[in-house]
């Protein structure tokens, strides 16, 4: 990318010297051996068992460190469900018919996702992209409506995607220089939450409910400070979850649930962030 675009985003060098003298080697029986190859340039050592501690630490490490040659400071993040089409879009995921009438009309949350991420972006750009960029799970559904608003209005936006069992590939909305893709969960999540200062959660599943639960852990653990943490389609969620018996329960601490707003629209969950730092 052009140093003098719009981002101002300035790579750090690399070592390009160390990577062309590690591969001008002659070529002896000796040195294709697998025991001659440097440490970080060997695939099946860098993926043994006991190299686990260096492959989390690496993958902190990378994002991070392109994050913050970019100036990233601060994301908004999109969480909700892979599965939920674009509005006339197909069902994909729907098992039967009920599954396919309800995804269907869940559609509706792609377009506010992808109208709350414009909105979102719009803000991002009075600090040159480097306040409230839109970050998602780099994935389908609710994750590229999110990276499709910021496209919308010409932002940058992050995905953080995973390597899951069956195939997946980034959603082509993502800005390709900061698409990452990681191995482990947990990794992951810490760069969602690290530079965090607003979460918006759309209808979704596992996945969705275990990145909300974990955010709002935090949270109320004082590990993370108090953030907007928006769900969409208050009567989805509150038939998903009923935090208000919880907390009868005594399992959450009463005033617990007030850590969540409900917003039905894009227009109405950005003006809870906005009132929340006073923008």
């Amino acid at each position: 990318m052009n140093p003098d675009d719009k981002t101002g985003w300035t790579p750090l060098p690399h070592s390009d010297e160390d990577l062309k003298r590690a591969r001008s080697v002659p070529d002896t029986p000796q040195t294709r051996a697998e025991t001659y190859r440097l440490a970080w340039d060997d695939e099946e050592f860098m993926t043994r068992r006991e190299l686990r501690p260096v492959r989390l630490q690496l993958e902190l490490l990378k994002p991070e460190m392109v994050l913050a040659e970019r100036g990233i400071r601060s994301t908004v993040i999109l969480f909700g469900g892979a599965r939920i089409p674009e509005p006339g879009g197909e069902a994909w995921a729907a098992k039967n018919e009920v599954q396919k009438r309800n995804l269907e009309k869940n559609s509706l949350y792609y377009a506010e996702a992808r109208k709350f991420a414009r909105l979102c972006s719009e803000q991002s750009a009075k600090y040159d992209y480097r306040e409230y960029v839109v970050a998602t799970g780099g994935g389908p559904g609710v994750m590229e409506a999110g990276n499709r608003g910021a496209a919308d209005c010409g932002a940058p936006s992050i995905g953080l995607n995973i390597v899951l069992p069956h195939e997946q590939a980034p959603n082509p909305y993502v800005t390709p220089e900061l698409c990452f893709n990681f191995h482990y969960f947990a990794v992951r999540k810490m760069h969602f939450m690290m530079r965090a200062k607003a979460l918006a959660v759309f209808p979704g599943g596992f996945g969705t409910m275990d990145e909300l639960f974990e955010s709002l852990t935090l949270i109320q653990t004082g590990r993370m400070e108090r953030m907007p943490v928006i769900l969409f389609g208050r009567e989805f969620w509150e038939r998903a979850i009923n935090l208000e018996f919880l907390a009868e329960q005594g399992t959450i601490s009463p005033g617990d649930e007030d850590l969540i707003s409900f917003a039905q629209t894009a227009e109405e969950a950005w003006q809870y962030i906005a009132d929340f730092y006073q923008l």
